[in-house]
């Protein structure tokens, strides 16, 4: 998963159609493990694009979409957040509640 800058995540947040979007912070114990499991579920989507960033060094991206905690990913369609996910229950729980977009 590609690590983002401020300047990265507004670019796909007006470019891609779909596109899901993880924030985090690397002291999270969490974080990691749903990193782990965002990074085999990019697999199974080739042809989304998938990308990551580290909260501490975005902190406006947080007000910008609402973020709460983390770990959260976004889940970005047509420049809208259409779900925001902050429980990583398992890979087909993510697979799941991503193909549905």
């Amino acid at each position: 998963m590609k690590e983002l800058a401020k300047e990265d995540i507004i670019r796909v947040h007006e470019q891609h159609e779909t596109a899901i979007l993880y924030f985090y912070t690397p002291l999270c114990g969490t974080c990691q493990v749903a990193g782990k499991m965002l990074g085999v579920v990019e697999q199974m989507f080739p042809n989304l694009f998938f990308g990551k960033a580290d909260l501490n060094y975005v902190p406006e991206m947080a007000e910008l979409f609402s973020i709460e905690s983390v770990p959260c990913m976004l889940i970005l369609k047509e420049s809208m957040v259409q779900e925001k996910i902050y429980a990583f229950k398992s890979v087909p729980y993510l697979h799941e509640r991503i193909s549905s977009y």
